[in-house]
């Protein structure tokens, strides 16, 4: 990608929508310092924050984004279905109970999870999405933890949708007013692990021929690979920390970061994102080709689970 990115720069999704390439993670974060932290990346220039149900700090970290006064139209909230409620029934409940959670009038970005719950569940609870959609609930959908395998599951199902709503009995006059994607739904985000020590090229290749934004969690392998010699040479190289080689690799593949701190310097560290770039010879000595996750790994998870 272009090295004129900065930390305003945004990636504009399926849905029409843009998404702030820095955003700001909140996994882990004890609901009792989210609201501090949070306002304070807020202060020093994130304009997103990803959360999720599941991480039990929806309200403070969304009261953190709102107190630092930014307009709401300036801010981007994502949540996400639990993994364990990826159903039609739980996954319409999520959106309402975040909504109530946060106070917000609408969600940003809501994602599944998981690809788990079997493939009822799944296109259930993608069903429950788009619908949340069609009702000014959420902005844009997705899903997080995808493999090909279940992306192009959604995929096949989205095209049978359409075929189906082509096919189906409907005014001529209605359908010149109704979209196609009404009823398929738009997949905007692929969120997953990714760093040089876990590239995804199967995925990327698939997220990218179709559009689709690839959100990288865990941009920083939880610091486990911070003394890989390469990664040290370049920090070297550039006067930069291993942290924001990591997350630069990330922004030069276009995709969007989410670094995640509790620690108020690490945060205030990654506005030193933007005034470097690693060149060819750097990126491609970051082409470790290893699959080391530094997480949990629900991709490779087969599409009965």
């Amino acid at each position: 990608m272009a090295s004129k990115v900065d930390i305003n720069s945004t990636l504009r999704l399926k849905s029409g929508h843009h998404i702030p390439m820095l955003g700001y993670g909140v996994y882990q974060t004890p609901a009792s310092e989210a609201e501090e932290v949070t306002a304070h990346a807020i202060n020093n220039g994130y304009r997103h924050v990803d959360s999720a149900a599941a991480y039990r700090n929806e309200q403070p970290s969304c009261a953190g984004m709102l107190k630092a006064g930014v307009p709401r139209d300036q801010l981007f909230f994502t949540s996400k279905v639990p993994p364990k409620r990826v159903n039609y029934k739980d996954a319409k409940a999520c959106v309402d109970e975040s909504l109530k959670t946060t106070g917000l009038d609408y969600i940003d970005l809501y994602l599944l999870h998981a690809p788990y719950g079997g493939e009822e569940g799944r296109l259930g609870a993608w069903q429950a999405l788009v619908e949340s959609v069609a009702d000014g609930k959420v902005r844009s959908i997705g899903v997080s933890n995808y493999g090909v395998h279940h992306l192009q599951e959604l995929e096949d199902w989205q095209k049978a949708s359409l075929r189906s709503l082509h096919l189906s009995v409907i005014p001529e006059a209605d359908m010149e007013q109704r979209q196609p994607t009404d009823k398929a739904g738009i997949l905007s985000v692929n969120q997953v692990e990714l760093h040089p020590f876990l590239a995804r090229p199967d995925i990327v290749s698939w997220c990218e021929q179709r559009g689709v934004v690839l959100e990288a969690y865990s941009p920083l392998t939880r610091g486990t690979r911070f003394d890989d010699i390469r990664v040290q040479s370049l920090a070297k190289k550039h006067e930069k920390t291993p942290a924001q080689i990591l997350l630069r690799w990330g922004l030069q593949k276009n995709f969007v970061i989410l670094p995640k701190s509790v620690t108020k310097s690490r945060i205030e560290e990654n506005r030193g994102l933007y005034d470097f770039e690693l060149d060819a010879e750097d990126m491609k000595g970051l082409e470790t080709g290893e699959y080391t996750p530094s997480a949990w790994d629900p991709t490779v998870a087969p599409l009965s689970q």
